[in-house]
């Protein structure tokens, strides 16, 4: 997997995450390209909980974010975090932005929340679907269980292209897991 960080920022991740009171379950596969999907994504709190594993597993992961949120102070900390401003407005070529940057790295993984919203969506956002395929990269699926405090590695899937038929199988697998807001939680029915 990609690799970033030093004793320093691994040491603070493990004294944050034992702070909080989190555990990792589960085992990274041995893939140098991932598309990453974390789920379900229902507070601010996915993003303080994930943060700490990745410095504590020095782990160089890159996540899309929509732009607005990049401002200061937070931009040099969410850029040297691995975050990547996005534009929203722009949906299909970001599919195909994301998956040009797999093809020009020899180790890459993204990670995508697929409900795109802390709130109540009707449906997930099938974008990284789409740009799991179009890369040709296996999609690893890793949930927040709030309810045991757990980082939860479930399983790898490899797009079909039938982009609805996956979005079932993925929210299947997601839906024993429950987020810190378990009321915003997409009824797992779909696709946009």
């Amino acid at each position: 997997m990609p690799r970033v960080g030093n004793w320093f920022t691994q040491g603070l991740g493990l004294l944050i995450v034992k702070i909080l009171g989190w555990r990792f379950d589960g085992n990274f596969p041995a893939e140098k390209k991932l598309m990453v999907a974390l789920a379900p994504h229902t507070s601010n709190w996915d993003f303080v909980v994930a943060m700490p594993f990745i410095l504590a597993l020095k782990l160089k992961a890159s996540w899309l974010m929509k732009k607005e949120a990049f401002f200061f102070p937070f931009k040099g900390l969410f850029m040297a975090l691995g975050g990547i401003p996005t534009d929203r407005s722009a949906a299909g070529g970001m599919a195909k932005q994301v998956a040009s940057q797999f093809k020009q790295n020899e180790k890459m993984w993204v990670a995508l929340t697929p409900e795109g919203t802390r709130k109540k969506a009707t449906k997930w956002k099938n974008g990284f679907l789409r740009i799991a395929h179009a890369a040709d990269v296996p999609v690893l699926l890793i949930a927040w269980d709030f309810p045991t405090k757990r980082i939860c590695i479930d399983s790898l899937y490899r797009t079909t292209g039938n982009f609805e038929a996956d979005m079932q199988e993925v929210q299947r697998r997601f839906s024993k897991y429950r987020g810190r807001n378990p009321e915003n939680q997409t009824e797992l029915v779909g696709s946009e």
